[in-house]
């Protein structure tokens, strides 16, 4: 798990810099109508960082298998209106969360790597699983993010 704890930091000094260089103007422009903006991408992260986080904890304390929460991605996006809210709050919002979860997954015991997870009607996973899968989801977006 060190890889994805040292990756998470990486990401964790870097990307708030490089987001404020390209400016709230750039980051706020919409692809489409109806797709995200690459402010409500940062957003939808710390909108997954949350249930991630959340997750994180619980899979190591709760019955197995822990029966993985799901999300109205949109809808929390829509709610939290992202578009809207100050970028250094996003990203002040977004380095906060994930360094707690730098934290949540440098301690995962070993022990806790294995516990089961289920998504849905999804095959079961592990909860390593879960924690590599958050970085990999964190990473399609940042690439979404600065192009």
């Amino acid at each position: 798990m060190r890889e994805v704890v040292e990756q998470l930091q990486a990401w964790v000094h870097v990307l708030p810099e490089r987001l404020l260089a390209v400016g709230d103007e750039m980051l706020t422009q919409k692809p489409e109508p109806h797709k995200w903006s690459a402010k409500e991408i940062l957003g939808h992260l710390c909108d997954s960082a949350v249930n991630n986080y959340a997750r994180f904890i619980r899979a190591q304390y709760e019955p197995a298998p822990f029966l993985v929460p799901k999300y109205n991605q949109n809808e929390w996006v829509l709610v939290n209106d992202y578009q809207h809210v100050p970028l250094g709050e996003v990203l002040m919002l977004w380095t906060a969360l994930n360094k707690q979860i730098v934290r949540t997954i440098a301690n995962l015991p070993e022990a806790k790597r294995d516990v089961p997870c289920e998504i849905g009607l999804e095959q079961p996973v592990t909860l390593e699983w879960l924690m590599r899968d958050y970085l990999d989801h964190l990473e399609h977006h940042v690439r979404q993010m600065l192009g």
